[in-house]
C-alpha cells in the first residue's frame, strides 16, 4: 500500500517571470469560472460531457495550453464534489500534470508550462523535501502564490507504507476541548493555549468588523491565516507524538468516531461563546493527521462508537448515566458502584482502548455493559 503526501517547495522566480506566472494564474482562474458557469447553466457535472461543451471556447478565450484547460475542468468538478457551493475561483493556484511540469532531481529544478511556454525554476528546499522527492516519479503538482507574493509548488509523492498487523495492545485517545487529547497511558495535551488564542482572535475580528475600514477584509484574512496555521502546527505536533508513542509500544490507536457531534451539540441550548468554541473544535483535522502519519509508520488506527465512554467505569464496567450513581465533577470521575475514582478523561480513554481491542481483534473476548434491570446498552464480542 502507498500513502500520498504533498511536498511544499519554494520556487526561486526571477522578477521578469513573475508577471508571466501571474498571467497564467489569472487565465486558469478565468477558465475555471467560465467552466463553472456552463456547468451550473446546463447542470452538467460529468467530466467528459463538460469537456466537449467548454474546451474550445475556454481555450480560445483564455489562451491557455490544452492541458491547462483539461486541469481546469477537473478542478471545477472536484471542487463541486467537495463543497456545497462554489462562488468564484481566485488566481492563486494552478493544477499541473505530467505534461505541464517536470522535476529534475539532479539539478533541483522544475520546469513549468506557462502561457508563454516552458520555464525552468530553481527550488529552495531543505533536506526533508529532498529526501521525500528522492527517486519519485512525480505525476501531479500544484503551483501556488502566497499572500506575500511568493511562489510554491506542491508535489504529490507516493510513499510505500508497511502493513498494519494485529496487536493486542491498544492506546485509547479521548478527544476534547479542555484537553485536546488524553491517552489511556496518562498523557494529555491541554487545549488552554489554542482556546486562548482563538478567543483573542475572535475579539480582534469583532473589533475590526465593527470599524469597517478599507483594509478590514485584508486584515481579517491575515488573522484567519495565523489562527489556522497555529491550529495546524499544534495538531501536527500532537499527532506526531501519538503515533510515536504507539510505534514504540507496538500498539494500535483507538479514537471515538465523533462524526456529527457538532450538529448534536448545537441542538442543545448553548451560549454564543460555547457555540463558537464547539464549531472551532478541530478534532477532525487531528484525526486526518494521525491517519496519514500512522499509515507511514505502520500503526493501526481504529474508531469506536462514543456512546457512554465517559459514563462507564473503566474498572467494573458499570454504566450509570442517571444522576447520583456516578458523577463527573470537573476532571474527576467516581463510580457509583465500586467507588472507583480516576481522572475523567483518562477513564474515558481506558474505555476507548478496551473497545478498540474488540475492534482490532474481533476474535478476542468482548466487553459488555448492562444497566440493572435493562437490556445491554452495547455489547462487543
Amino acid at each position: 500500500m502507498t500513502q500520498s503526501l504533498s511536498v511544499k517547495c519554494k520556487l526561486i522566480v526571477p522578477v521578469e517571470y513573475r508577471p508571466k506566472i501571474d498571467e497564467t494564474l489569472r487565465g486558469f482562474a478565468d477558465a475555471c469560472n467560465q467552466i463553472l458557469a456552463v456547468a451550473k447553466r446546463d447542470n452538467c457535472w460529468n467530466t467528459t460531457k463538460l469537456h466537449h461543451k467548454v474546451y474550445k471556447p475556454v481555450r480560445e478565450a483564455t489562451g491557455l495550453k490544452a492541458n491547462h484547460v483539461c486541469q481546469a475542468i477537473r478542478r471545477v468538478i472536484n471542487n463541486a464534489k467537495a463543497v456545497k457551493q462554489i462562488h468564484k475561483f481566485r488566481p492563486t493556484s494552478i493544477s499541473l500534470d505530467i505534461r505541464t511540469f517536470k522535476y529534475v532531481e539532479s539539478a533541483q529544478t522544475v520546469g513549468v508550462t506557462l502561457k508563454c511556454g516552458r520555464v525552468d525554476f530553481n527550488l529552495s528546499i531543505g533536506g526533508y523535501q529532498v529526501a521525500l522527492l528522492r527517486g519519485q516519479n512525480l505525476t501531479s503538482a500544484t503551483l501556488k502564490k502566497s499572500n506575500k507574493g511568493d511562489y510554491y509548488i506542491n508535489f504529490v509523492v507516493e510513499i510505500d507504507t508497511p502493513p498494519t498487523g494485529k496487536t493486542p495492545k491498544v492506546i485509547g485517545v479521548d478527544l476534547g476541548r479542555r484537553d485536546i487529547a488524553t491517552t489511556s497511558t496518562g498523557k494529555s495535551w491541554s487545549g488552554e493555549q489554542i482556546q486562548s488564542a482563538r478567543d483573542r482572535f475572535s475579539r480582534v475580528r469583532a473589533n475590526v468588523q465593527r470599524k469597517r475600514t478599507r483594509n478590514s477584509r485584508r486584515l481579517l484574512r491575515r488573522l484567519s491565516g495565523r489562527e489556522r496555521r497555529f491550529q495546524e502546527w499544534l495538531n501536527h505536533n500532537i499527532s506526531k507524538q501519538l503515533v510515536q508513542e504507539a510505534l514504540v509500544a507496538e500498539a494500535a490507536l483507538a479514537f471515538e468516531d465523533l462524526t456529527g457531534i457538532r450538529d448534536s451539540l448545537n441542538e442543545k441550548p448553548r451560549s454564543k461563546t460555547q457555540r463558537r468554541r464547539t464549531n472551532n473544535w478541530a478534532f477532525y483535522q487531528l484525526r486526518l493527521f494521525v491517519n496519514y502519519k500512522a499509515a507511514i509508520a505502520g500503526v493501526l488506527v481504529v474508531f469506536v462508537p462514543p456512546a457512554y465512554t465517559s459514563q462507564t467505569c473503566s474498572r467494573c464496567r458499570h454504566v450509570h448515566p442517571e444522576k447520583g450513581k456516578s458523577y463527573r465533577n470537573g476532571k474527576q470521575f467516581k463510580c457509583g458502584h465500586c467507588r472507583f475514582e480516576h481522572d475523567a478523561d483518562i477513564n474515558a480513554a481506558c474505555n476507548i482502548a478496551d473497545l478498540g481491542k474488540s475492534v482490532s481483534l474481533p476474535e478476542s473476548p468482548g466487553i459488555a455493559c448492562l444497566l440493572e434491570g435493562q437490556l445491554p446498552l452495547f455489547r462487543l464480542a
